[in-house]
């Protein structure tokens, strides 16, 4: 036999748990459904820092979590699809969305927990679509989180008149140790929106007072910001530079607010004014402390970059080399997101064999081996990328993305083989230069006019392809363009080995010399091919090649 106090406690985590499980149900499901779209909305973000406001309000209201939203923002950062004074301020409006939670528990709305569930089942069962089953998930979760709440206050109102009561308020009456429990409680739930909900719950059941509740929250603000900066140990320094915004956003605005409630100036007594509601009034705190401190910092965004970049400075030997600049497996959960990191990593890659192919052409045509060390290094973070961007896309084609992501990905795996292949062509072309200047060795003049020649068009190839992957919309006249260069340089390489095998005849040239000629002819050719294929590989095979288009123009 359970005794009852031990009933009651767990009635009441049991509440809570079914609380977290129904805002966590609802939160991914919202962004399975709409992520593609909050995608957009994010890419849509401009300089204007009260645009980034408001969509970062407006996001968070929607998924009911600023913690979603955070991971979105610093994975287009990582992108390059946003910069860190772009992602302070849809920060700082997520802050103001995650309120909607507190809003929506102190509206009285619980009622309705029985007839979400109901109907949340209802769409999930009937659903063959797995977008139907996400949005019956949706409204489950909702339910969940009112049924929840309505566990919770059912057992703390017979509590609230009782000793334990009393004596739980008179033990955090300062301040202080309000702001800590908040922290504490924030940090070990992981969820800024559940304490306020149970601080809610809690004053409206006569277990706390609205001062103390409001103190609670405050603490909550830095609870938050701690374990989100936990989870960026060991993450890119972009998602660091986020969380220490972040968190000194939260913690000027605690120390700022806890002072102003501290002073003799009616603060509670003005918020009760606004809201007599007590559940309501601390929504409504929660809601003038994010504005209050939004409002003050806004002005100071570029500050408050400065300050994260002193606290996490950027090292020149991290912006390049043996490493991973964009990718981070934590993004995985946010797909749509993971694809723009994807691509931008692979950009990275084609634009580091592009360098590759420019100095081994130069080892070639000025005799110049100073480039070989260079070369072979980057021939190295080629490879690694090779590998690693591999292994994500393997990671990424198994989580929830729609069709659109299911074909870039599937273009990808082929377009990192392609660039792969033409950092290899590059390094052999670096092999036979260096061969040729150690051993003294010569092409003729005509030899050598004609390499320089088709290497200056296999570089224009390379870098058209490239550049259209960047662009990433369908373009005819600019895939002609390519497809007439490419194959212009199947015809120089044809026309070329014609005129090699004359000067072989005429004794212009030695065999071993010519046979290094028709290497570096061969190589060239199929750096060519694969330049080729890294801008055409966007799209299958298809009578209507717009319709094949992977993503839509930016």
């Amino acid at each position: 036999m359970i005794p009852e106090q031990a009933m009651q406690v767990i009635t009441i985590l049991s509440g809570l748990a079914l609380f977290l499980f129904g805002m966590k149900m609802m939160s991914d499901s919202l962004q399975v459904a709409a992520g593609s779209k909050f995608k957009s909305i994010l890419n849509g973000v401009t300089k204007n820092r009260f645009v980034g406001v408001g969509t970062g309000a407006f996001m968070t209201a929607v998924i009911q979590s600023s913690s979603a939203t955070t991971v979105m923002t610093v994975g287009l950062v990582n992108a390059g699809l946003l910069g860190i004074a772009q992602a302070a301020s849809v920060i700082m409006g997520a802050n103001i969305g995650t309120t909607m939670t507190g809003i929506i528990a102190a509206l009285k709305v619980s009622e309705i927990a029985p007839i979400a569930i109901i109907i949340g089942v209802l769409i999930i069962m009937s659903s063959k679509r797995e977008i139907g089953k996400h949005r019956g998930r949706i409204v489950f979760g909702l339910g969940a989180l009112f049924l929840g709440m309505n566990t919770m206050s059912a057992v703390l109102k017979p509590l609230a008149n009782t000793e334990m009561a009393t004596n739980v308020l008179q033990s955090i009456q300062n301040p202080f140790i309000g702001i800590l429990i908040g922290i504490v409680f924030t940090a070990i739930i992981q969820s800024s929106s559940a304490t306020t909900v149970t601080v809610i719950t809690l004053v409206t059941s006569g277990i706390l007072d609205v001062h103390t509740g409001i103190f609670i929250i405050y603490g909550a603000e830095i609870g938050t910001c701690i374990t989100s900066l936990l989870a960026t140990i060991g993450a890119s320094r972009i998602a660091r530079k986020v969380s220490v915004i972040h968190f000194t956003f939260n913690t000027f605005g605690t120390a700022l607010f806890t002072t102003i409630a501290l002073l003799p100036i009616g603060y509670f007594d003005m918020i009760a004014r606004i809201m007599p509601n007590e559940g309501g009034q601390i929504a409504t705190a929660h809601l003038i402390f994010n504005v209050g401190t939004t409002a003050m910092l806004l002005p100071f965004i570029k500050y408050l970059v400065k300050w994260a970049d002193f606290i996490v400075p950027t090292k020149e030997d991290e912006k390049s080399g043996k490493r991973l600049l964009h990718l981070d497996t934590r993004m995985l959960t946010m797909p749509q997101i993971a694809v723009e990191l994807t691509y931008s990593e692979v950009q990275r890659m084609a634009m580091l064999t592009l360098e590759n192919y420019r100095l081994s052409v130069d080892t070639f045509i000025n005799r110049n081996p100073k480039n070989i060390d260079a070369i072979k290094k980057n021939e190295e973070t080629i490879n690694y990328l090779n590998h690693e961007i591999t292994n994500y896309l393997v990671k990424l084609s198994g989580t929830q993305i729609g069709k659109d992501e299911q074909k870039l990905v599937g273009s990808l795996y082929h377009i990192v083989n392609d660039i792969e292949r033409v950092g290899d062509y590059a390094e052999n072309i670096m092999e036979f230069s260096a061969s040729f200047i150690e051993d003294g060795k010569m092409f003729s003049d005509e030899a050598v006019g004609e390499l320089r020649n088709l290497t200056e068009g296999v570089e224009q190839v390379l870098k058209d392809s490239i550049r259209y992957f960047s662009k990433r919309f369908y373009f005819k006249k600019k895939l002609d363009l390519i497809s007439a260069e490419e194959e212009k340089i199947d015809d120089l390489v044809e026309q070329f080995k014609e005129n090699h095998i004359e000067r072989l005849n005429k004794g212009k040239c030695t065999p071993t010399s010519g046979m290094l000629f028709i290497n570096m002819l061969s190589d060239l050719e199929r750096i060519s091919d694969h330049a080729y294929n890294i801008a055409f590989k966007l799209y299958t095979k298809s009578e209507n090649p717009h319709q094949d288009l992977v993503l839509a123009e930016k």
